[in-house]
């Protein structure tokens, strides 16, 4: 039997009783750095469709749809590498995900600079998009490495390297792009994603995914490198897994807890294939389904609003001649719009940084929604350049709080050997909706006319306020699962 016994003379401890005592210090600072350098990233090749397709429209002669099509196609390009990105990380690691993330992004992020045709920067643009797809993986991977104690906050402050994103974006472009021109704009953007492939070699590998294939050794090294940097010390005795504890404590015997641990090791692949079931199975298939909507909803509102205010700012494509449509771009207006809309998410971020851990994910993703759903409600009709830039401000202040909610529930809410997958999964739906949002933000230039854009937006955010509702788990405060609870005799029938 496995004597399992608490505390500093404790013989085993798990991996979430040894984050609890290292606490979060410098060793945590490092992982955030890291993980934030890759949603900076990702959030400046996402902001920079705002600028690019309108510049570009009138020096390539394209229509509406062509420049749409711009943005369409780096969504497309992420919902594939948002699932494939799942899939490697949750196969052979985290560290495996960001090496092949990084080498696509930063590489068709600078050769886009180059294009030479609207064909080939459809093309790299794609490929861009597919490295951006791995975001997902660095929020699973930093949320890995916290404590549960104050877990929302933290995940709060990790989201505000995506504002700090929006933010250099927008004054890169203000900076940049009446000068300079477009392609020194997709060059420098791709600054982040190079840098982030350089430092690759200096950060470790998720204790919590090692756990789960049984590499107990490589994950003990890892806590105590992070003990050390934090000056604390791991509790003594021997590092087992939640379900071996939880094995332990119903007075299983040891030859179980070995069999188990041979599995966690050897099944990798038959585990790798029924991952999908595993999402779908009757424990997780509603949340499942919500999830997905939500993050096509948020995905698809969030983007709109960003699109709606560079649509709004330009004056509409086609109600104006091309002479006009190259003044706008050099008009300083469509970049102080969205800098303004882009500081917007930050005062959303303390919103949501105060109400995480108090109130719970589920009613801070209705506060957060609703409010949104309210402030974006007066551009169904015209309104004047003040009163929009406000109304955008505060629609994507708490739009995008909502977002970084939901991108914090998602984790938590699926075990650690279907995270990366699963969340993966949700992000490539949620892809989906960023390609259908630029047909219609940017579309609607065709009519001149801003009205049915936004009622499509609003109603996809009633409906997502809706799915909150009905999400049937509540996160705060619970310690993250490692799989999925099952009797022990099914595990055992598997083998």
């Amino acid at each position: 039997m496995l004597n399992w016994q608490m505390g500093d003379q404790g013989f085993a401890y798990t991996l979430d009783e040894a984050l609890t005592t290292i606490g979060f210090g410098n060793f945590q600072v490092i992982i955030l750095a890291y993980a934030g350098l890759g949603w900076v990233a990702e959030a400046m090749e996402m902001m920079l469709l705002s600028f690019v397709g309108p510049a570009i429209q009138p020096e390539w002669g394209l229509s509406s749809s062509e420049e749409s099509l711009i943005s369409t196609v780096a969504f497309a390009g992420m919902l594939v590498g948002a699932y494939s990105w799942g899939v490697v990380s949750d196969s052979y690691g985290r560290k495996k995900g960001f090496l092949g993330a990084a080498i696509v992004t930063s590489g068709a992020g600078l050769l886009s600079a180059f294009a030479p045709n609207y064909i080939s920067l459809l093309i790299l643009r794609c490929f861009v998009g597919v490295g951006l797809g791995c975001g997902h993986v660095f929020t699973s991977w930093f949320l890995e490495f916290v404590p549960t104690p104050n877990r929302g906050a933290w995940m709060v402050v990790f989201s505000v390297f995506w504002t700090v994103g929006t933010i250099i974006e927008a004054s890169l472009a203000w900076w940049i792009m009446p000068t300079y021109g477009w392609r020194w704009l997709l060059g420098l953007s791709a600054v982040p994603s190079l840098v982030a492939l350089l430092f690759y070699g200096l950060v470790s590998e998720s204790p919590r995914y090692l756990c789960t294939q049984g590499r107990l050794t490589e994950a003990r090294y890892i806590l105590e490198k992070g003990a050390d940097f934090n000056h604390k010390e791991l509790p003594v005795g021997l590092l087992v897994s939640d379900q071996i504890k939880d094995m332990a404590s119903n007075g299983q015997s040891s030859e179980t807890t070995e069999l188990l641990s041979s599995m966690r090791t050897n099944d990798s692949s038959r585990r790798s294939t029924s991952s999908i079931l595993m999402l779908l199975s009757p424990k997780l298939i509603r949340t499942t389904f919500l999830l997905w909507f939500l993050y096509f909803a948020n995905t698809f509102s969030y983007y709109g609003i960003i699109l709606l205010t560079s649509q709004l700012s330009t004056g509409q494509s086609e109600c104006d001649p091309p002479t006009l449509q190259l003044e706008n771009i050099k008009d300083p207006s469509l970049y102080i719009n969205v800098f303004i809309t882009s500081l917007a998410e930050l005062p959303g971020l303390g919103i949501a940084a105060l109400i995480l851990d108090r109130l719970g994910r589920k009613i801070s993703m209705e506060i957060m929604i609703v409010a949104g759903f309210i402030l974006l409600l007066p551009l169904v009709v015209h309104q004047n350049p003040i009163m929009t830039t406000g109304f955008l401000f505060g629609a994507r202040m708490f739009i995008s709080a909502s977002f970084i909610v939901v991108c914090i529930y998602a984790p938590e809410v699926y075990p650690t050997n279907l995270r990366t997958r699963g969340v993966g999964i949700a992000t490539a739906i949620g892809r989906i909706g960023g390609m259908v949002c630029p047909l219609i933000a940017v579309g609607m230039g065709s009519g001149c006319h801003q009205t049915l854009p936004v009622i499509l937006f609003e109603v996809t955010i009633l409906v997502s306020g809706i799915s909150v509702v009905l999400l049937p788990f509540e996160t705060k405060g619970k310690e993250l699962a490692d799989n999925i609870d099952l009797p022990v005799q099914h595990v055992l029938q598997v083998q």
